[in-house]
């Protein structure tokens, strides 16, 4: 399903970002805050998919 991989897409992107900010890094915290806005809107698009797919099933 391509909905799940890129949100499987975006949380690998992340990691190094989150490794920053858990640093102390501001700058990548912010990167890490607009990141996770991604995955919860492809999380949501996940949704919808295994609802469209429970539906046509």
């Amino acid at each position: 399903m391509e909905e799940y991989e890129r949100l499987k897409q975006l949380v690998a992107e992340v990691d190094e970002d989150m490794k920053k900010a858990i640093g102390g890094n501001k700058a990548a915290g912010t990167r890490v805050r607009k990141a996770m806005q991604d995955v919860k809107n492809a999380a949501q698009a996940v949704r919808v998919k295994v609802l469209e797919l429970r539906d046509d099933g």
